[in-house]
Formats: C-alpha cells, structure tokens, sequence
C-alpha cells in the first residue's frame, strides 16, 4: 500500500469511526398523534409544545401530556409558526401577512404585511429580527419583533423557502426554481452570494451546522452538502423520492431528511466537514416537513394516509396524525 493510499484510508476510518461515535442508530416511530383534518406545512418543536402550521389554524400538541389543541391559532393558509420570546409568529400565506400572537393565551397581537405567498420565517437571535421568505414576491422580509414592524425587505427572486443562520450575521436561502442558495447579509441587507446546486432539483429545506461550518439542503431525492463559506458542494447524497425539510441534532451531529413520496427518513451523519447516510428511518407517505426538539431527542413529523383517485393524491379524512420518532 502507497503512503498516499494509506493517508486516505486512515482518513475514511478516521470519519467512519468519529461518525459511528456521533450517530447512534435505530430511530423508529415511537408514538402517532392524531389531529384533525386539513393540509399542514412547518412544524416546530420547542419548550415543550409542538406547532404545526394549518391551512386554517395552528395546532398544537403538548410534548409531555400529548394533548392537542387543534386550533391554538388562527391561520389564513398557514405555512410556519415559531416562537419569537414570548410571542408566536405565523405566516399567512393567503392574506400575505404574519402574525404574532401571544404565546401561552393565543391573543392576537399585532399583524404585519409581507410580500406575496410568505412562506418559512426564522428569528435571527443576532440581529433581533425575524426573516420571512416570500415563496411568490422573491423578498426576505425583516420583521423586528419588538416594533412588529417590516423594517427591512431583501430582494433574492426566485420562490424562496427554507433558511439557515450561522449566528453571525449571514442567512442561507434556499431558492426552490433556481436550484441555489442565496447567501444574505442581514445588516447590509443584501444578497453577497450565490450557492449553484448543481445536483440538486427543487431545494426546500436546509440546516446549517456550525462545528463543521456546512449547509445541508434537500432536494427531490438528494441532499447536497455545502461549505457555507465557499459554496462547494462537498457531497450529493442520495435520499428517498420526496425530500423536503430538514433538522439538526448538533449534539450528535445529525441531520434528518424525511422524503414524503418514498416514506422514509434518512439520517446524515456530518463530520471532518463531510456527511454520510448511516440509517434509512420507516416512515409513511407524506411525512415531508420535520421538527426537531433537543430537549428529549424526538422529531416531528406530520402526514395522513394518502389515497390516488383519478390520477391525484388526497388525504383520507381522519387519517392526519404527527408521528413522533426517537431511539
């Protein structure tokens, strides 16, 4: 065996090994939750409650009791809702708006007019402002909580969804009919960059993962792993028909993947600044969006049992449920 050889296997043992230590396995549905009919998008899943955003409503579900309050909030076709301090912001994608409710009582607080078709919003602790991607305007709207005001609107273009922050400044947006990342300084306000995806169709979801500075971004069958400060694709990783969202265990260094046509869930481990698939997760058809909540080491997923009738997909009325997943 050559030196140069033995350099680069005793670097992928290196990986295997520190990914191994970082990944435990055997994540498998623990616990189904079900809620009441209608579409669903975002979830969360923080201080002990989880959202999911509704076309009408939000629903949420205590995380310790498994209660569900189907509609918590009022939503017009209602894609994210995350809390911001003691308030809940919900983006309205039918009204063009976001609102911000109270967050233990659910009184309406203030509402905020956005671009067209709002989509995820994201609170930047650093700036003190929350981002909401118009999927249809194409703007960043910068929202400051405290005001519950727009005091800011970034032109990316292109229908933006998910987002990322590394904490210091910087946002990653995924723009879906571009296949790229739009990397945004938030003080500036403005575009510094553009990520090309090149294997990657239809980017929704993305997380950052600040120990191995990476972005992790999904798209219809793949998640491609990028260097967040060159743009690099580091790695294309095949995943299952589907792939939307995604969430991250930084105590572990895991990213989660659920593809909603191919019913699975696949799980990355990301370290020495690459990623492999190390466990591919049962799931079910249509379990598309994700939360994850640090605290118990659960994820989130919400779907229904989908039925073709005349060449479309619905969903069985009385079939919707969030399905809970842990080790």
């Amino acid at each position: 065996m050559t030196i140069a050889r033995l350099i680069v296997v005793s670097a992928a043992l290196a990986f295997a090994a520190h990914a191994a230590q970082a990944a435990p396995a055997g994540y498998r549905i623990i616990d189904r939750i079900p809620g009441p009919d209608g579409g669903w998008d975002y979830v969360d899943a923080s201080h002990g409650r989880v959202l999911v955003a509704r076309t009408g409503a939000v629903m949420a579900v205590d995380m310790k009791t498994r209660a569900v309050t189907p509609a918590f909030l009022p939503a017009s076709r209602g894609h994210a809702a995350i809390p911001v301090g003691s308030e809940i912001l919900v983006t309205n994608g039918a009204a063009d708006s976001a609102t911000f409710f109270e967050g233990t009582t659910g009184a309406l607080i203030a509402t905020v007019p956005t671009g067209k078709g709002p989509d995820a919003a994201i609170f930047d602790a650093a700036s003190g402002l929350v981002l909401v991607m118009d999927h249809k305007g194409g703007d960043v709207v910068l929202i400051d909580p405290k005001t519950h005001t727009a005091v800011a609107r970034i032109a990316v273009g292109g229908e933006l969804e998910a987002a990322a922050l590394d904490g210091k400044g910087r946002a990653f947006v995924n723009v879906e009919d571009k296949n790229e990342i739009a990397v945004i300084d938030i003080a500036a306000r403005k575009v510094t960059a553009r990520y090309a995806l090149t294997g990657c169709e239809g980017p929704t979801g993305v997380i950052y993962a600040a120990a191995e500075k990476l972005l992790v971004a999904s798209c219809d069958g793949v998640a491609e792993i990028v260097r967040a400060d060159t743009g690099k694709v580091v790695r294309s990783l095949k995943m299952g028909a589907g792939a939307d969202g995604v969430a991250y265990d930084a105590v572990h260094r895991l990213a989660f993947v659920p593809a909603g046509r191919a019913g699975n869930m696949a799980v990355l481990a990301l370290a020495k600044g690459d990623a492999r698939l190390v466990e591919t997760v049962p799931t079910q058809p249509g379990a598309r969006t994700i939360a994850f909540d640090p605290d118990t080491g659960h994820i989130f997923l919400p779907t229904g049992q989908y039925v073709l009738k005349d060449g479309k997909y619905s969903v069985t009325p009385g079939t919707f449920e969030l399905l809970v997943l842990g080790r």
